[in-house]
């Protein structure tokens, strides 16, 4: 009897790869036969995991497919429902970002060799070695005390423990020409002082390899350089904003989307609208135009703020709310906006919007890519002339407005 461990079918994609590897261990161990893999595996589903396994059933006879009778059939069907697309990217920033910190070397390698392994990258020992080069004494140090004597550390340090044991201090000349460098394994200089720069790249072959810092400029474009040696942070100090207004383009507009902010078309309830998305608001927000035009229902605000980058001199008050019906072909959706007297659109989704939707930003493409009720969507932004076109009529809409309300 094989008693495999239960699985409730949880979004948590490091959950569900444990379970599957302590089940491919537990049927290699008692070489279940590939006809009762399925119906083992199965039986251990729990909660969520039963539903959706029912339901999978359920629908596959609906469509007069086969039942899933193999377990490669089974992980697979298993592994589009808990590893979504992205993971992969996700391992390698957290392995680009990955710092010793606190922590000691012994844990800092297994978090790193954990997350080399889920991503499916074959390690050399001199990637393993080039992850601590930024703190190479301390990294020497802490392997040397956790009995890792096998890995090569500076001889600056055993020249030091030899100066404690015996109180004699070699000579200048002698001391640097003992001294070797960890990175190059030059000798007469430490790592800090290393003429050789080098460069981790990460080839289609999911493997790391070391280059120079010439041939890393000269690759091919379709290899992607990753430098693991440093963590750059964000610059300290204020911060100077410059963006172009939407209504004040050349007249020779650029039809790429390098200088373009996303900008689409919705409907809300039966009208065309702008709406634009922009990670740079940190409010929803939707225009008092929009509110009043459709008569849309508005309510307090729960926490009233000021708005300073609308009005700079003092800002405006921010103290109502409205639920926008927002719907683009098949997607449809209520969002709750802040109402603010915007004028370059009627609508604009700001980051908290993008949070709850886990959006991702094609910067390339300015595409933006999110799943809404387990539908994968894809939104395209208009060209930069589609842009204008629209902001030109806007204004013109709204100069008429204001020409009437005069005249009235």
């Amino acid at each position: 009897n094989i008693t495999l461990p239960p699985f409730h079918g949880k979004d948590n994609v490091e959950t569900y790869l444990d379970w599957e590897m302590k089940v491919e261990q537990l049927f290699s161990c008692h070489g279940v036969s590939e006809e009762r893999k399925v119906s083992l595996a199965t039986l251990s589903f729990q909660g969520h995991a039963m539903y959706w396994w029912t339901s999978l059933e359920k629908e596959r006879r609906k469509k007069h497919e086969p039942p899933i009778q193999y377990w490669n059939e089974l992980r697979s069907a298993l592994r589009r429902r808990h590893i979504p697309p992205y993971y992969d990217r996700e391992l390698m920033d957290k392995l680009q970002r990955l710092k010793q910190g606190s922590s000691s070397v012994e844990e800092y390698r297994k978090s790193m060799e954990l997350l080399m392994i889920r991503a499916g990258i074959r390690k050399e020992e001199r990637t393993t070695i080039s992850r601590f080069q930024n703190s190479t004494l301390s990294y020497s140090k802490s392997f040397k005390k956790e009995g890792h004597s096998s890995l090569p550390y500076p001889k600056e340090e055993k020249e030091k423990e030899k100066e404690k044991s015996s109180f004699k201090a070699p000579s200048k000349e002698s001391k640097s020409s003992e001294i070797k460098c960890f990175k190059c394994l030059g000798r007469g200089h430490i790592v800090s002082q290393c003429p050789t720069k080098k460069t981790m790249v990460l080839k289609a072959q999911d493997h790391y390899s070391s280059l120079d810092e010439a041939t890393s400029s000269s690759s091919s474009s379709e290899e992607e350089a990753i430098d693991f040696d440093e963590e750059i942070l964000p610059c300290e100090g204020g911060i100077l904003l410059a963006r172009r207004l939407l209504n004040n383009q050349s007249s020779e507009i650029d039809q790429s989307q390098r200088e373009n902010m996303f900008q689409t078309k919705c409907k809300v309830l039966e009208s065309t609208c702008s709406l634009i998305i922009d990670s740079g608001s940190t409010s929803n927000c939707c225009s008092t135009r929009l509110v009043d035009k459709l008569a849309l229902t508005t309510k307090p605000h729960p926490k009233p703020y000021r708005m300073q980058w609308i009005n700079e001199e003092r800002g405006i008050v921010v103290n109502q709310q409205a639920s926008i019906p927002i719907s683009i072909d098949n997607y449809k959706e209520e969002v709750l906006c802040d109402i603010v007297p915007l004028k370059f659109s009627h609508v604009l989704h700001g980051r908290p919007w993008q949070f709850d939707k886990k959006t991702i930003h094609d910067g390339l493409t300015n595409k933006i890519s999110f799943k809404h009720l387990g539908k994968k969507f894809v939104w395209c932004p208009l060209s930069p002339s589609q842009v204008n076109e629209d902001q030109l009529k806007l204004k013109t809409k709204k100069d008429e407005e204001e020409k009437s309300k005069n005249k009235n």
